[in-house]
């Protein structure tokens, strides 16, 4: 694509990353074939192609974001699948950060869309916060059909029935391995999941520990600023990405890390791009250091050798999360733990789509949302699971609040079957509640 940058723009490093962007882009239209938003509205603006384009004008003229430039970027979910097909390489992900940083600096939204944008930034983030909020929406919950807003209602109906008590294994503290000590990992708890699914950190600290991990939870680690990191709040998501890397950091000078795990892929794809954002900041160097170790928690288990088990006669329906397949190019590493345990894994028509998660998207496009979530439950429940496992706690929320299938974390169905107990999901749809408990 031909650019008419300025000299005095391309002195901007960022411009220049997106300027290098710009020009790897040759038009061809693989990405539209790929692009959920693209698949459902069918308007050339809601692919990459048009986004591209949008964006291009908006920082070629150095000009103040329009409403219409604004609305197709909003609608765009960063799932990815578009740098999966593109075969010229065009780094998205970096450019539609970019717009978004730059839409938020320059960009007057509506006093409505600021409110909600604000309310999410300062609770969803915050593992307490978000708590309290949750038992207030369930409060409200039964009135949701009454608000007009649709974003609104999104947020009320995504109240829990069940709230988990806090897990004190998310305190900061190490976890001993059971036997002689392999590796010395670092484990993110992340922020949203503490509130709303704590199985999933405790069965990734007994399957880690069993397999001979020493298992460190860092103090003053927290949220990986993904959230506000998508929304273009920079300053905010570097705040809390720099309380990762000091402590993190910290952590490798000391006694070392082989592994920072990270059980939500979400986290774990703005966690492995630490280095590009902090590369213009004074913790560029331990940024990047806490990038090259960023692992997937199946990437760890990988170098494990989780033992095989038996036939457990159970199908498993993967769902492979955006960023997993999109953001850190895994694609068969669940699938092959899953098999090597013993489980039958299927795997659903078109799994390259989103479903409509895609962080806070399922608040902020809830219609758009509610398509890609009603075509994915369609394709999820044709192999006819005896369970859904996935490795992104957006997208076990999002699956789980319209199937009575039960939805796991890969990691609960490996630790289950390598002797830990079963997940609490399961049991909890055996006897009858159905879904993902903590969303009915």
């Amino acid at each position: 694509m031909k650019t008419e940058f300025t000299a005095e723009q391309l002195a901007d490093p960022k411009i220049a990353r997106a300027n290098e962007i710009l020009r790897a882009c040759v038009h061809c239209g693989f990405c539209t074939a790929t692009c959920p938003t693209y698949q459902v509205l069918g308007d050339e603006l809601d692919s990459p192609r048009g986004r591209i384009y949008l964006i291009k004008d908006m920082l070629e003229n150095d000009r103040v974001p329009d409403e219409k430039t604004v609305k197709h970027i909003d609608r765009c979910l960063s799932c990815l699948a578009c740098m999966t097909t593109c075969p010229s390489g065009v780094h998205y992900m970096h450019l539609v950060d970019q717009a978004r940083e730059y839409i938020e600096e320059r960009y007057q939204r509506p006093l409505g869309d600021r409110m909600i944008r604000w309310i999410l930034a300062r609770i969803l983030p915050y593992p307490m916060r978000f708590r309290v909020a949750l038992l207030g929406a369930r409060i409200g919950r039964p009135f949701a059909r009454l608000v007009p807003d649709a974003r609104l209602r999104a947020m009320l109906e995504m109240a829990p029935k069940h709230i988990p008590p806090v897990s004190r294994n998310d305190d900061p503290q190490t976890f001993a391995p059971k036997g002689a000590r392999r590796m010395r990992v670092a484990l993110m708890t992340g922020c949203a999941q503490r509130a709303l699914n704590t199985d999933i950190n405790d069965a990734t600290i007994r399957l880690l520990t069993r397999l001979g991990c020493e298992v460190v939870v860092a103090r003053g680690a927290g949220c990986c600023g993904a959230l506000t990191h998508h929304m273009g709040k920079t300053a905010e998501s570097h705040a809390t990405a720099a309380g990762n890397i000091r402590a993190w950091a910290r952590e490798m000078d000391g006694d070392g890390l082989d592994a920072i795990v990270i059980n939500t892929s979400g986290c774990g794809t703005t966690v492995k791009d630490y280095g590009h954002m902090f590369r213009l900041e004074p913790l560029a160097d331990d940024a990047a250091r806490v990038s090259a170790i960023a692992m997937d928690v199946s990437e760890v288990l990988m170098k494990l050798d989780l033992p095989e088990g038996g036939d457990k006669g159970l199908t498993v329906a993967y769902h492979a999360a955006c960023s997993l397949q999109h953001g850190q190019k895994i694609k068969s590493f669940p699938k092959d733990l899953l098999r090597r345990a013993g489980f039958t894994v299927a795997e659903p028509a078109d799994s390259h789509l989103c479903c409509g998660s895609a962080g806070t998207y399922n608040l902020m496009q809830p219609a758009i949302s509610k398509q890609l979530k009603d075509r994915k439950l369609r394709t999820l429940e044709a192999v006819k699971p005896d369970v859904i496992a996935a490795g992104n706690i957006g997208c076990m929320m999002q699956i789980g609040s319209g199937t009575p299938v039960p939805v796991v974390h890969t990691v609960e169905l490996l630790d289950w079957a390598t002797g830990g107990p079963q997940p609490p999901a399961m049991l909890r749809a055996a006897e009858g509640h159905g879904g993902v408990p903590i969303l009915r």
